[in-house]
């Protein structure tokens, strides 16, 4: 039986810097030719960083990535890499200059591409396009109308792009239609809570249903709102896990393969789902036969809490990194949300480049003044104290506030205190609300939604719980010294702008709250629905009006990482001037 060493590089790209992702493809090829792989593979537009979005209709952007591709398999070949077939993803166009209704202009191409002795010798497309969530791949691309097969070392390999897997139909039957001993899929797979255990069905299903071994490569990093969690998947024809990559991290999985030669009868033409096979042949002749080395191991997965956390720590950093900026800086109020935000601050950029400031009014508390300077102790962050008083007494001499603008008032000059800091020292400010408050609206525009970027964004507050403790958790058992102090977690959630005040007065207790808020953003279930799985009509009433009524608070907060499947912004989009309400009246009898 034919063998083949596959090396799959689940490694990180950045959104338009063609130059910086080429030379990351240069250097991790160069890694695989020294591990001996026979065939190495790079994640979905790795050249271009993933998703590209409206740079997917300039001109001038196709251009760029199709001119790179062309200098990267030239360089290869240069460097002394030429002899090592290379799969990398990359932006292209449709080979017809022909305009059709309905196609974006110029008609760009998700795509990836062969390359081999300094030439492009295999090129394919996306054949299915996702058009759901946060993905808008109808806006952007064609697709492709092809089963792509790379014929190596007597063993004939199909390929695929992300979506082609996750529908039903398409390149997997084609690919078995074609007898492939190998299918291939590069990817860009964002992540969300439990996709790991998805992906991994789907891939068993898919291997199963091709008939053959199949490889599952995915991007690990961020872009703006989105993270990638890595764990890429070799499956064998019966479904068995062969090799799992570790979970947010890059790396390149190195594994010999045993695969049935290629079949002297494998079909031309088209097959399933009309798709023609497009086949390439770079070596008729098995290797000789070798002694297996490498199985590629099966990393341990992360448990729940950690694999979120760790996300948050992966977007937060990629995108204060890729976007130029050094340090943050946020407020430190000794709360659940900012403690847990300071946490993953410390954690993605090194408690060094985290700056916090506690900036009190005469109604905070002194424990959680006592609390905010404990958690810059713990973690040895950057601290300092502005009180707000000053500044608070002058407004209120020249506008004599009352009620709730009193109270959003310290809000506010607490976001201009951070962005005037912000614009001094040349931090990025984060935004510490989560998922819960965003839903209700139970935050200050111009307030604590002032920064650039939301860590906890796509948390909801029982989850910020659980994280906390999680994180104390994990420091304790490496022996380090808990993060968060303990009371930060214990004491009633409160915003601390009149006396006495905690959120339970505004909102409902917080499972409870997010259970119904999970019913409704997550899933689009209705008021009726929500009803009928158990909770009060009053309530539920009380919180879809919440909710309803705050989107245009929700469409100025600044974005923050994704973990769930349905977060605000690109997943949820909804009308702020918007007349209907789930106010859960059942509709009269006919």
């Amino acid at each position: 039986m034919p063998q083949l060493r596959l090396a799959l590089n689940q490694i990180d790209a950045h959104v338009g810097d063609l130059a910086r992702n080429a030379d990351s493809v240069v250097r991790w090829t160069r890694h695989c030719a020294e591990q001996g792989a026979h065939l190495a593979a790079f994640p979905e537009m790795v050249l271009t960083g993933y998703p590209v979005e409206d740079l997917a209709l300039r001109s001038s952007f196709v251009e760029a990535s199709r001119a790179a591709l062309r200098a990267l398999a030239a360089r290869l070949a240069e460097e002394g890499l030429g002899e090592l077939p290379v799969v990398v993803g990359y932006l292209d166009r449709c080979p017809t200059d022909r305009p059709r209704y309905g196609q974006p202009a110029g008609a760009p191409q998700n795509a990836a591409a062969v390359l081999h002795r300094g030439r492009i010798v295999l090129n394919l497309a996306k054949h299915h396009l996702p058009n759901y969530g946060v993905f808008d791949e109808f806006r952007y691309f064609v697709p492709g109308d092809t089963l792509p097969v790379l014929r190596l070392h007597g063993v004939d390999i199909a390929l695929a792009i992300c979506e082609d897997l996750w529908q039903d139909g398409g390149r997997v039957p084609a690919a078995r239609s074609a007898k492939a001993g190998l299918l291939l899929s590069v990817n860009a797979s964002p992540y969300e809570r439990d996709k790991d255990d998805t992906r991994l069905e789907l891939v068993r299903k898919r291997a199963q249903e091709a008939g053959c071994t199949t490889a599952y490569l995915a991007m690990t990093g961020g872009q703006d709102e989105l993270v990638f969690d890595g764990d890429s998947i070799v499956v064998d024809r019966h479904g068995e896990v062969v090799a799992r990559a570790p979970q947010f991290a890059e790396g390149c999985v190195v594994l010999d393969l045993d695969l049935p030669p290629a079949a002297p009868d494998a079909p031309d033409g088209v097959v399933d789902d009309g798709l023609r096979v497009d086949r390439v042949v770079l070596s008729e002749e098995p290797l000789p036969a070798y002694e297996p080395e490498l199985s590629g191991g099966v990393a341990e997965r992360l448990a729940d809490e950690e694999e979120v956390y760790s996300a948050l720590v992966v977007g937060l950093r990629a995108y204060v990194t890729k976007n130029g900026f050094r340090s943050v800086l946020l407020g430190l109020s000794g709360g659940i949300d900012s403690a847990l935000v300071a946490a993953i601050a410390c954690d993605a950029l090194g408690a060094e480049n985290v700056h916090a400031v506690s900036m009190p009014s005469k109604y905070s508390s002194q424990h959680s003044r006592d609390d905010a300077a404990d958690l810059a102790r713990r973690t040895g962050l950057h601290f300092r104290t502005v009180p707000i008083a000053p500044m608070f007494d002058a407004y209120m001499d020249s506008l004599g506030l009352t009620g709730l603008a009193e109270e959003n008032l310290q809000a506010r000059l607490r976001g201009t205190l951070l962005m005037a800091l912000s614009n001094q020292e040349g931090h990025l400010v984060l935004a510490p609300g989560n998922k819960s408050e965003l839903a209700v609206g139970y935050s200050t525009l111009y307030g604590d939604a002032v920064g650039a970027y939301g860590p906890i964004k796509d948390v909801y507050k029982s989850w910020v719980f659980r994280l906390a403790e999680w994180r104390n958790r994990a420091a304790e058992e490496r022996g380090q010294t808990p993060p968060i102090p303990a009371n930060s977690i214990t004491k009633p959630p409160s915003a601390e702008l009149r006396p006495g005040q905690v959120d339970t007065d505004s909102l409902p207790d917080y499972p409870v709250l997010d259970a119904v808020l999970g019913l409704y953003v997550d899933h689009d279930r209705g008021a009726d629905e929500i009803v009928a799985a158990g909770y009060a009509r009053d309530l539920v009433t009380k919180t879809l009006r919440m909710v309803d009524t705050a989107e245009y608070k929700r469409r100025q907060y600044p974005p923050g990482t994704k973990i769930s499947p349905k977060g605000f912004g690109k997943d949820r989009r909804l009308p702020i001037t918007n007349g209907w309400r789930e106010t859960g009246l059942t509709p009269p009898p006919a």
